[in-house]
């Protein structure tokens, strides 16, 4: 009897800026607030409240890739890239993210004009200092102590090659098929795990990715970024329609699942993923 196929991470991404593009690694550092630089950095509006796809679907087409020492690099189309170093841990100013404050230190003037003249609008760009402290995860689905980067509300969110096929073929036989196949950088995730069953992390209550264990906190509910294609910053109806129809749970539209892990370590492409509970 054939025995069966092992789970293994094949993707790990990291998104330095908040919404903005990231870069794959083959191994990254995890922390206890999430993957080592991943949503350090965040773009704000005039009144301090976080900037995202969401609002400006302009921020795809930014990427930030990372430079010694926790500064990043960015870069559009259009535009002259610009090395940003983490600021120095003064003048922290209250942002909003979600409707809640938190303190942040603010980036180089030369990095608030960049992102004003990529999307047209007054912003700056502020560094999550102290992620040891500034942001407590929901404590609903959080042990006490648990923090997080600027990520939306958990320190790493997990996707599925295999559910994201399912939900593809569900895109094609929808009422928008052209939109499809879907990639998966619609969906932002920070790792991603091919071996499995189509919605087999549904049922996952806690995870190895090699040596590292991951709590499953909750599903990820969905929203207007995934209709958000990563290349152009187009906005279609895919897959929100499509989840709205098969992957609704409660109020939420669900793809992936957000983790947290219980120490720091290190995971690798190709590291096997096991379910333990």
């Amino acid at each position: 009897m054939e025995s069966p196929v092992q789970p293994v991470v094949s993707q790990i991404n990291v998104y330095p800026v908040k919404s903005a593009g990231g870069f794959r690694l083959d191994e990254a550092e995890i922390e206890p607030w999430g993957p080592a630089g991943d949503r350090r950095w965040m773009v704000v509006d005039a009144t301090g409240k976080a900037v995202t796809q969401r609002e400006r679907a302009r921020l795809a087409l930014a990427a930030a890739g990372a430079l010694p020492g926790g500064g990043v690099r960015l870069s559009a189309p259009g535009r002259a890239d610009l090395d940003v170093p983490v600021p120095e841990p003064i003048g922290a100013v209250g942002v909003t993210l979600f409707g809640k404050k938190v303190k942040a230190i603010p980036a180089a003037e030369s990095a608030h004009e960049w992102f004003s003249g990529h999307l047209g609008v007054e912003v700056r760009l502020v560094h999550l200092d102290d992620p040891a402290t500034r942001r407590p995860i929901d404590p609903d689905f959080s042990l006490p102590g648990e923090t997080v980067s600027f990520a939306d509300g958990f320190p790493l969110l997990v996707t599925a090659v295999a559910s994201l096929d399912a939900l593809n073929a569900l895109v094609a036989q929808g009422a928008h098929p052209h939109e499809g196949p879907l990639p998966m950088n619609r969906f932002r995730p920070n790792v991603v795990v091919d071996g499995t069953e189509a919605w087999a992390e549904d049922h996952w209550s806690r995870i190895a990715i090699g040596d590292l264990t991951f709590r499953v906190a909750k599903p990820c509910g969905r929203c207007v970024i995934t209709t958000t294609d990563q290349e152009t910053a187009g906005r279609g109806r895919e897959p929100l329609r499509t989840l709205g129809r098969h992957r609704r749970f409660g109020t939420k539209l669900v793809f992936g699942q957000n983790v947290v892990p219980e120490r720091p370590g290190v995971i690798r492409t190709g590291d096997p993923v096991r379910v333990l509970d």
